[in-house]
């Protein structure tokens, strides 16, 4: 893994003048009105992470699927009625536990200051900082939203079989371009998966009965003794299989050498547009020793986190983060 100074000066360099421009929301929003928000939020993660590292992940994806549905307005918490957490493409969601304890405790301190999207955004920067990964300012200020979710909203989430075009269609609805697209899929260096998203490319994907070419051979071989033809596809399996827990650039390299999980992950090098954006992270070329995605990870996390916020007198700041108020 890169130094971490690296990673430091990778973030104090791009980020500062980034962060204050985004959706009315800025760095330090509950300075005055809860000043130990962050820290707490911090220390919870930290908690749960420390029990159980791959908790980071879930925390991440938990963001990322609330944003891509209504916006980054904490609408995934929301147990009520058949919401967007109960939906096919939301199943396995963790990390509602950790949302709900750095809840109870802001609670407690600030009654009805921090939003449950709030706690969202800095918990997916925590857990991408506890893994070793940069750690980035949070614009904050975001209100939850006071719309039941539904099941059917989240048809626009990216899924596992999703060609490039799509990928990238589906990315910009939400505003964010070919760049963001890789970047954010590179959460997948501390991802997992369950053996039933991909498990048909490893057997009879092509018209000859042989599994997905792309695949590395030695990749492959491994991939089917964890996930055996006829198994029940619960097992869940490594996104990035050399450094499952830290967040660094091998799962680009992995993506470039063949050894991704999801079809939809290794389709990224096979897009001339798209491979070149791995090639550079994974340290190619002018990549740095893959310095570059340290610093485009988090601008693509503030543009993510952004999409579709409630501010102002929009939305409410619920009391409990699995029902509106």
């Amino acid at each position: 893994m890169e130094p971490k100074w690296l990673v430091l000066l990778a973030v104090i360099l791009g980020l500062s003048w980034f962060a204050e421009t985004q959706q009315g929301l800025k760095p330090g929003f509950y300075s005055s009105s809860c000043p130990k928000a962050e820290a707490i939020v911090r220390s919870t993660v930290e908690t749960h992470f420390k029990e159980d590292p791959t908790i980071a992940a879930g925390v991440l994806r938990l963001h990322f699927q609330d944003c891509f549905v209504q916006g980054c307005d904490a609408s995934i918490l929301i147990t009520e009625g058949s919401g967007e957490r109960d939906a096919l493409p939301n199943a396995g969601l963790r990390g509602f536990d950790v949302i709900d304890d750095a809840k109870t405790q802001l609670e407690a301190l600030c009654p009805g200051v921090v939003s449950c999207a709030d706690i969202l955004a800095l918990a997916a920067r925590d857990a991408v900082a506890l893994s070793g990964g940069a750690n980035w300012s949070v614009p904050t200020g975001r209100r939850d939203g006071t719309n039941v979710s539904s099941s059917p909203d989240v048809s626009n989430l990216p899924a596992p079989n999703d060609s490039i075009p799509v990928l990238r269609q589906k990315f910009a609805d939400k505003g964010l371009n070919t760049n963001d697209l890789v970047t954010l899929v590179g959460a997948h260096t501390i991802g997992q998966a369950n053996c039933s998203s991909f498990q048909y490319r490893l057997y009879n994907f092509t018209t000859r009965g042989n599994a997905d070419p792309t695949i590395n051979p030695a990749f492959l071989a491994q991939l089917q003794a964890l996930c055996p033809e006829g198994g029940n596809g619960s097992t869940r399996v490594a996104l990035d299989t050399n450094s499952q827990t830290k967040f660094d650039v091998s799962f680009f390299k992995n993506v470039r050498d063949g050894n991704g999980v999801l079809e939809s992950d290794q389709r990224l090098f096979g897009d001339s547009d798209t491979q070149k954006i791995v090639k550079n992270y994974a340290g190619n070329g002018r990549g740095l020793l893959g310095l570059r995605f340290y610093f485009e990870f988090p601008k693509a996390m503030i543009k993510m986190s952004s999409i579709g916020v409630k501010t102002g007198t929009q939305g409410e700041i619920r009391k409990t983060c699995s029902k509106s108020n």
